[in-house]
């Protein structure tokens, strides 16, 4: 046994750095250590991650096997790969042994992170990271609706912060209009407009806003009440609570060919948490085309299955049914889980085999269309429904899922997240995990906008037929597909077409798919029926003509159907030369060409409701609240409903504040460059809840841009001294000549003796509930004033020794 030396030695361990996925420097370093007759160990944490490994080193030409226990005694120039749970790697030179985790060869995020997996499962009513330009409209909660002009940075009474100006309407006919600044701590208050079309600005303080705010808040209060029916009914239904993971489900992880996304981890992470609650999970998956929300998927009816429950995938198309089946089928393969699939593709005997097996419990995981809703599937002991692109699915359909729902998990997959599902995750009755980063090695579709060019149209074709890639080029109307299809045979005679319709027998339609899956074609001419989750890895340029005439979400959907592989993807948006375009589809156009980074998915979705002019979100009554008050308001008033029906909290706004201590409290521009980013910071800054989230903050400053200077520091001690404030309710400390003015502020006559015994010189004014304490010095007389986190820290201890109530 390698442990048991006759003598203790001081084997002088020292920390390996680990390669983080540079395989090529991990096996120069493995061979030269084997080269130098070191003892070379390997940990792994599965049988499938063990052997991976060992296809690795294999494939490189290194020596390798898979042991149960570690041989001292070996001379054999092997690196031993040993099953055990090892974080991270270390050497010993004396001993001349190196030991190295799976973690050190393979870039897991999830290794070197422990906070990965306890990202915040919600934030609170906060939809998007403020992105303005100049001229964008906002809102903001008292004055209403206003141009934002600029962020400036101002100097007051010696301090130095930055400000947000905003334009409303003017006061006055024929004046220019008023000017708000807004200074960054009360950033919780404003939010982007997004609604219908562009609404007049509003007046500072005007009635017309206050109008239009309470109407919209008594519409609010009834969507809230129902939302609130249906998460109660959820709460008090006890559905089944599922165990922790067992050493199939590690071992089916163990397998996934890639690296999990950081994201990925933390949604697993947090649908496995919701399927061990005995509430049944309710969880909204938000992740664009491709970012691997099927192993989520698959990893989640595992987990079922493991505990003897049945699992319903529901899919829009399908084509989409063979697919997930196939992967389904190939995830699970050597372990004992009966897939099965139920759609139109199968004949009536075929449909009714598998009825009777969902009904005998043979059958473990059902992968089928809408048909899987219908009265004559019954099943035996069902646990978990997966839906893939929920919105694609009928009316009729959501109300037999809303029967499913009470006391079965459900998990809902979407890329675009339309905007009534967003609305429900936002206010906390529906969990939501959003996706955003993409797999490794995924590039943005290149994504072109222009006017139809036989000539581009060619070349577009030729350049994939080049890379022996495939195309898909989008016709809208049945009547003339098959005319476009001769008329690219012509332009491009040397590639095979096909031509695909959602009116064609449905054995014929499949045969076609399965056809260009399998490479018999290079072109596929077809409508939107590809839109939905076809995956087709070779297919990498799109070509979509009349592209004017689609909704965002199409044009988002099927721009994911290619670029999923290693290969660039390239899409093509094209419209009639010869007529005009509604100014409403060139929006749309734009859109799609300015979000074309990977995950733009939640973006998009945000753009399209302004393009629609957020009509429909929650039946046409809400759209005219909508357009009102904006979207963000709208959800942050819904979310304020619910919270104060649970009895969180009183749906009265908190009121606004102000700090305006002279204090340089701001991010210099030189510190963070970008203004996007300061805005994001500010924003997260004004919406702190606690010190916990402080901290957070502080710390991902310092570790993204350096030592936090003076100013930054001191924007921190302000939003500490805000939440002190907020938790006694005073809501204005501002300096008033030779003192600072502190107020609300109600004291009994204990605490006006401390006050006056305290702070020399204090004023209480008790009817207007104002008192005022001389501005701090370093010495009662000829002293400097205090400043900067020195006259935090005092304006603190007036609070914390005179105003707060467990100090009476």
């Amino acid at each position: 046994d390698w442990t048991s030396a006759p003598q203790t030695v001081n084997p002088q361990l020292v920390e390996v750095e680990p390669w983080r996925g540079d395989v090529e420097a991990a096996v120069q370093h493995l061979s030269a250590r084997l080269t130098d007759d070191w003892m070379v160990v390997l940990t792994a944490e599965g049988e499938g991650t063990a052997r991976r490994m060992h296809e690795l080193l294999t494939e490189h030409g290194i020596r390798a096997s898979i042991v149960d226990d570690v041989d001292a005694t070996t001379t054999e120039p092997t690196v031993q790969i040993v099953r055990m749970h090892q974080r991270r790697g270390f050497a010993s030179q004396r001993l001349h042994l190196v030991v190295h985790s799976t973690g050190d060869l393979v870039e897991n995020p999830d290794q070197d992170n422990p906070s990965a997996r306890r990202m915040p499962r919600r934030r609170r009513n906060q939809i998007q990271p403020m992105e303005l330009k100049a001229g964008d409209l906002v809102v903001h909660e008292r004055h209403g609706v206003g141009r934002y002009v600029e962020m400036i940075q101002r100097t007051v009474a010696g301090a130095t912060r930055e400000y947000l100006v905003i334009e409303y309407a003017s006061a006055r006919r024929g004046q220019p209009g008023d000017r708000l600044f807004v200074p960054m701590d009360s950033l919780d208050q404003i939010s982007r407009y997004v609604g219908g079309d562009a609404p007049s600005l509003d007046k500072m303080g005007g009635a017309d806003w206050k109008k239009r705010k309470s109407r919209a808040k008594k519409a609010v209060r009834k969507i809230a009440a129902e939302l609130i029916k249906l998460y109660a009914a959820r709460q008090a239904t006890k559905g089944h609570a599922f165990g922790p993971d067992t050493t199939w489900q590690r071992e089916l992880e163990d397998a996934f060919a890639y690296v999990e996304t950081p994201d990925q981890l933390t949604t697993i992470a947090d649908v496995k948490a919701d399927m061990e609650q005995v509430v049944p999970m309710d969880r909204l998956v938000c992740g664009d085309v491709g970012y691997g929300k099927t192993e989520i998927a698959v990893r989640a009816a595992f987990k079922a299955v493991q505990d003897g429950k049945q699992v319903a995938v529901l899919v829009p198309t399908t084509l989409l049914v063979q697919q997930h089946l196939q992967t389904f089928t190939e995830r699970y393969a050597g372990f004992p889980v009966n897939v099965a699939a139920l759609s139109r593709f199968q004949t009536d005997a075929e449909a009714k085999a598998v009825r009777e097996g969902i009904e005998r419990g043979t059958v473990d995981v059902v992968v089928g269309t809408h048909r899987l809703l219908s009265s004559q599937v019954k099943f035996n002991d069902l646990g978990l429904v997966i839906i893939d692109e929920e919105q694609r699915f009928g009316v009729e359909h959501k109300e037999a899922l809303k029967q499913l729902r009470v006391n079965v998990d459900v998990l809902a997959m979407s890329a675009t997240p339309i905007p009534r599902t967003l609305e429900m995750a936002v206010t906390g009755i529906r969990e939501m995990s959003t996706i955003t980063t993409p797999p490794e090695e995924r590039h943005p579709v290149l994504t072109f906008a222009g006017s139809y060019d036989e000539g581009q149209v060619v070349a577009a074709i030729r350049r994939e037929l080049a890379r022996e890639g495939q195309v898909f080029f989008i016709h809208n109307r049945v009547q003339s597909i098959e005319k476009t299809a001769k008329k690219i045979r012509e332009l491009v005679p040397e590639a095979r077409v096909l031509t695909a319709h959602g009116q064609m027998p449905e054995k014929q339609l499949e045969q076609i798919m399965v056809d260009f899956w399998e490479r018999r074609a290079d072109v596929l001419v077809c409508t939107t029926i590809v839109e939905s989750g076809i995956d087709i890895s070779t297919a990498n340029t799109l070509l979509i003509d009349r592209a004017d005439l689609m909704g965002l979400s199409q044009l988002h959907q099927l721009r994911g159907r290619v670029g999923r592989s290693r290969e660039r993807g390239y899409a093509y948006f094209l419209y009639p030369a010869d007529k005009p375009i509604s100014q409403t589809a060139h929006d749309r156009l734009a859109t799609m060409a300015a979000h074309t980074d990977l995950g733009a998915g939640m973006a998009i979705a945000m753009k399209d409701l302004e393009i629609r002019g957020a009509g429909n979100l929650l039946g046409g009554e809400q759209s005219g609240h909508i357009a009102d008050v904006g979207f963000d308001l709208y959800i942050r008033l819904v979310g304020d409903a619910v919270s104060e029906f649970r009895g969180e909290k009183d749906a009265d706004e908190e009121p606004e504040m102000r700090i305006e201590l002279p204090v340089d409290a701001s991010l210099p521009s030189d510190y963070v460059e970008t203004e996007r980013l300061r805005l994001e910071m500010y924003k997260r800054l004004a919406q702190v809840r606690d010190d916990a989230e402080i901290d957070a903050i502080a710390e991902e400053l310092q570790d993204r841009y350096g030592p936090l200077p003076e100013p930054v520091q001191n924007l921190l001690g302000v939003a500490r001294f805000r939440l002190l404030c907020r938790a006694v309710g005073v809501r204005d400390v501002v300096p008033a000549g030779n003192n600072i003015r502190f107020s609300p502020v109600q004291l009994p006559e204990s605490r006006v003796m401390r006050l006056k015994r305290l702070y020399p010189g204090s004023v209480v004014k008790q009817t207007a509930g104002i008192i005022l304490v001389p501005k701090p010095r370093t010495e009662r007389i000829g002293g400097r004033m205090l400043q900067g986190h020195e006259l935090l820290d005092w304006a603190s201890g007036v609070i914390t020794s005179v105003i707060a109530p467990q100090q009476g």
